[in-house]
């Protein structure tokens, strides 16, 4: 893991940190939305790690470590710890950058609408 996917450099070349956005659209809460389904997700890749390809606890919190503070140290939590996920996701073959994008552009088209 000493690169960054494609898609996920793109996503944090934008610099769409919570304190920006927040900012932008006059939001005070200083917790991102987005906050809560990320914890969420954690709890349900450690409660299906015996499927396979899918980290444990540990293996998830490693890496998210290892990630956040070198691939990903100049993003400021949690947006780390998102994209560390998304990393670690790719890199085992969890989500592939095609369907990560397909994702992201369904959210998007949301939160526009």
């Amino acid at each position: 893991m000493t690169e960054r996917p494609e898609l996920l450099q793109e996503l944090v070349e934008r610099n769409q940190i919570w304190p920006v956005m927040a900012a932008k659209w006059g939001v005070e809460n200083p917790v991102p939305p987005w906050k809560t389904s990320l914890d969420g997700m954690c709890d349900a890749l450690d409660r299906a790690s015996c499927e396979q390809n899918v980290p444990n606890f540990k293996e998830r919190r490693d890496e998210e470590d290892q990630l956040s503070a070198t691939l990903y140290a100049n993003l400021p939590y949690p947006e780390n710890q998102l994209v560390a996920l998304a990393h670690s996701l790719l890199e085992r073959g969890i989500i592939d950058e095609a369907e990560l994008k397909q994702r992201l552009v369904s959210i998007r088209e949301r939160l526009e609408a």
